[in-house]
């Protein structure tokens, strides 16, 4: 081998051994991007994820914070009643926790975990956590007979079939408060506030009774339409 060829199989040997530390480099460097950017996609998922979920059920109760006329309006209507209490899409808690502070036994059923948890921790900070529960809960997978007042933010779409859980599940000694939208066919005993602070508020003898007449006189129909047609 000429002095020629020997240095340069040398100089090609110092060039691979240099490249071999540089592609590592870049492998390593490659590895913690690419960590990175499933860590942030991650993170973000969960972040985002009891956000987005209840918005992907048939019927969704976004979170809108109630306005202190709001809580002030649900308070009033229900200055003479006492007991147990929940509020159905209970957000951050709010509604829940002045409720406890006049003297409710005050629960609030809630699909995202983190206003769940931080409704807890609103509630330990303000000192009602002994007279407050907050649950992670789809209200149609849960019974509403141990409650005798309901508070609902409802969504147009919901509220007819709301009617019909409520009716069935509640004692008749029961107090209905609906904020924002009104309930379609009950009649309300009592309102309070003006365009979206009104609430509205429904007495559970009342609508059972209507609901009562009316499967009544559906039957009544139905029987008539049989007769009819046998005729």
């Amino acid at each position: 081998m000429s002095q020629n060829e020997l240095i340069a199989g040398t100089a090609s040997a110092e060039q691979f051994d240099s490249d071999v530390p540089e592609k590592k480099s870049r492998s390593r460097l490659g590895l913690v991007v690419v960590g990175v950017l499933g860590g942030s996609v991650a993170a973000l998922y969960a972040v985002a994820a009891p956000f987005i979920a209840p918005a992907l059920r048939k019927v969704c109760l976004p979170f809108v914070p109630a306005t202190t006329a709001q809580v002030e309006n649900v308070l009033m209507v229900l200055r003479a009643r006492s007991g147990s209490l929940v509020d159905i899409g209970s957000g951050d808690g709010r509604i829940v926790i002045a409720a406890a502070k006049r003297g409710f036994q005050a629960s609030g059923l809630e699909l995202n975990p983190w206003l769940v948890w931080y409704s807890r921790y609103n509630a330990w900070r303000q000192g009602v956590h002994r007279s407050t529960s907050f649950h992670i809960s789809d209200l149609w997978k849960v019974s509403f007979a141990q409650y005798t007042n309901v508070v609902i933010f409802g969504v147009p779409q919901m509220m007819e079939q709301l009617e019909l859980k409520l009716a069935k599940e509640l004692p008749n000694t029961a107090t209905v408060v609906a904020c924002r939208f009104p309930f379609p066919t009950w009649v309300p005993e009592l309102t309070a506030g003006d365009g979206i602070d009104t609430v509205w508020m429904y007495d559970a003898k009342t609508f059972k009774s209507h609901q009562q007449r009316d499967m009544e006189r559906r039957t009544t129909a139905d029987n008539d339409d049989m007769a009819d047609s046998q005729t």
